[in-house]
């Protein structure tokens, strides 16, 4: 009776995506800011392109695309007032600038650990107004699996320059918010927690709907296609008309659902960019425990 009433809603769900703006691109696995591998290959070497590897350095050093230059997550946060926190914008129009993007670059980015770090720099570059920038689904896999050239050399860079726009708020839940929504919840805002299960049984903030970050990908690390992401978050009643406001430890996996759900033409995004390390370490903040759960410190290095 489960299997019958899921196909119902999936059909329902289907019949529902199609009244939706871009119902066309309903198959397709990747969008305006989501690139397949064969795509992003045919772009290297181009005019004012520039393929950013956001592996740990002695992974790019190991191996990486033609060309690409080495950005790492630490390149674009700070560490206060917790961990991985957006940096500000000085220190991005300087790493931008010294690794040859300029304003009018076409940035290309991949990385090898589920689409996240890619999917942080997206929104970083976003976020400081940048929009002409696509990440590679499936990373590195991806691309050798499409026959990328990959190198140990290190390209020869010509420092350009980048001037950041004011940071988009828009783009940003600050703390004070989502207290808000956790004390008075509104039908309209889903609070969307991107960890796994296990994180989440240990403690959430009040009210949030769980959806672990790697359900945004199939099983060989690539994003699935816009009518799957569509389907598996309209079955949980995030629906494109609502506001989403996500969050991980640190979000940089929370980063990787709202590349997804930008992707798959859901606008009305948020990310809390303090998420559960800024909430948890204030003992005042409300907690949400599932019943009859027991709560044990998570040893996970999770982000």
């Amino acid at each position: 009776m489960k299997t019958i009433a899921r196909i119902l809603l999936v059909i329902m769900l289907m019949s529902a995506l199609m009244l939706l703006p871009g119902c066309s691109s309903q198959g397709k696995s990747s969008g305006d800011f989501i690139i397949g591998a064969k795509d992003a290959l045919a772009l290297i070497g181009k005019d004012k392109v520039v393929f950013v590897d956001m592996q740990k350095p002695e992974d790019y050093a190991k191996g990486h695309i033609k060309g690409a230059v080495n950005i790492v997550k630490d390149d674009i946060v700070i560490n206060v007032p917790v961990d991985n926190m957006l940096a500000p914008k000085a220190k991005i129009e300087e790493v931008f600038g010294k690794n040859g993007i300029s304003n009018d670059t076409t940035i290309i980015v991949y990385d090898n650990n589920k689409n996240m770090e890619a999917a942080r720099f997206w929104w970083t570059a976003m976020v400081y107004g940048h929009e002409n920038i696509k990440v590679v689904s499936g990373g590195i896999n991806a691309l050798k699996s499409a026959k990328a050239e990959v190198t140990t050399e290190v390209p020869a860079v010509a420092a350009s320059v980048f001037k950041a726009k004011d940071k988009n708020t828009d783009m940003i839940a600050a703390i004070n918010e989502v207290k808000d929504l956790a004390n008075d919840p509104n039908k309209g805002i889903v609070l969307l927690d991107t960890r796994t299960k296990e994180e989440f049984d240990q403690g959430t903030i009040p009210g949030s709907v769980l959806l672990d970050f790697s359900e945004n990908n199939y099983k060989d690390g690539t994003y699935k296609s816009i009518q799957d992401i569509k389907i598996q978050y309209m079955e949980k009643g995030i629906k494109p008309d609502k506001t989403v406001i996500m969050y991980c430890k640190t979000s940089i996996r929370a980063a990787q659902t709202y590349l997804a759900l930008y992707n798959a033409g859901y606008r009305n995004l948020k990310l809390y960019d303090g998420a559960w390390l800024e909430w948890s370490a204030n003992p005042n903040n409300p907690v949400q425990m599932p019943e009859g759960s027991k709560v044990e410190a998570s040893q996970k290095d999770n982000s």
